[in-house]
């Protein structure tokens, strides 16, 4: 059976983690490896952390559960110490806050991309969905504004972050050799899937869509809260990536997309 490694990311999150964890505990998915990355919280994170361990341990989920907790230098960093222990067959980062949104999800990606129908050699590089933002009870507020197209690749993202990080799965074996480069403080994690997709595209792998909504992601996140420092991370990546031509003519059409929208 195909494994999901889901990777936490947390630091004081003691007010939104718990939504996190029970949306992983209530997977009907068997087959999932949950490692939890604290940086060290000084809250009541790790008390939950460990109750959520421990009750997830008791269950007949087939879930494990790993905690580990220590500075790190940064969140990329931290997904970095996340990353070199993944044991599964996909990586999927949903970190405080976030949430599956239904039980059944991890389930229905699995049916739906055909993953314990294929050798682990033929596994799709890439499986891909929708995101929903929510507020800090969880409640829906509105679908992502960017959306991912029916056959991604690598070049798509030259039109912003078309599928959010939250509903990127990334087959381990790619991922584990190409790190979040940490030198990006902000956008480090859309740097991370255009290189999954261009190494995808380079050994001739296939990217799933999924096809439905796949994670509920929390408003707020660092780079809206640095949306300046954000924007121009941003345009470093795409420039790395595509050419500063390329970057430049883009951020054109985002300004223009951005005043039709309104």
């Amino acid at each position: 059976m195909t494994r999901f490694t889901v990777v936490t990311i947390t630091y004081n999150a003691a007010a939104v983690v718990q939504r996190t964890l029970d949306s992983v505990l209530c997977q009907t998915y068997e087959d999932v490896e949950h490692l939890i990355i604290d940086g060290a919280s000084t809250d009541e994170t790790l008390q939950i952390v460990e109750a959520y361990k421990q009750q997830s341990d008791e269950s007949d989920s087939g879930h494990k559960v790993i905690v580990k907790s220590e500075p790190d230098e940064g969140i990329y960093d931290a997904m970095n110490k996340g990353l070199t222990q993944v044991m599964g067959d996909y990586v999927v980062y949903m970190n405080a806050g976030d949430a599956f949104p239904a039980p059944d999800t991890l389930e229905q990606i699995a049916r739906r991309c055909h993953l314990n129908e294929l050798p682990s050699a033929e596994l799709p590089a890439v499986l891909y969905g929708l995101t929903d933002i929510v507020d800090q009870e969880g409640r829906f507020l509105r679908h992502r504004r960017l959306q991912p197209p029916a056959r991604l690749t690598w070049r798509s993202f030259r039109h912003g972050m078309l599928v959010c990080h939250q509903a990127f799965y990334a087959r381990t074996d790619l991922a584990k050799n190409l790190q979040y480069d940490t030198q990006y403080r902000l956008s480090a994690d859309v740097d991370w899937c255009i290189r999954v997709m261009r190494e995808a595209d380079r050994m001739g792998l296939p990217l799933c869509n999924i096809n439905m909504v796949v994670a509920n992601y929390l408003e707020g996140g660092m780079s809206i809260k640095n949306h300046r420092e954000s924007l121009r991370e941003r345009f470093t990546v795409m420039r790395r990536h595509y050419g500063l031509l390329t970057t430049c003519a883009m951020h054109v059409w985002f300004v223009v997309r951005a005043a039709i929208s309104r």
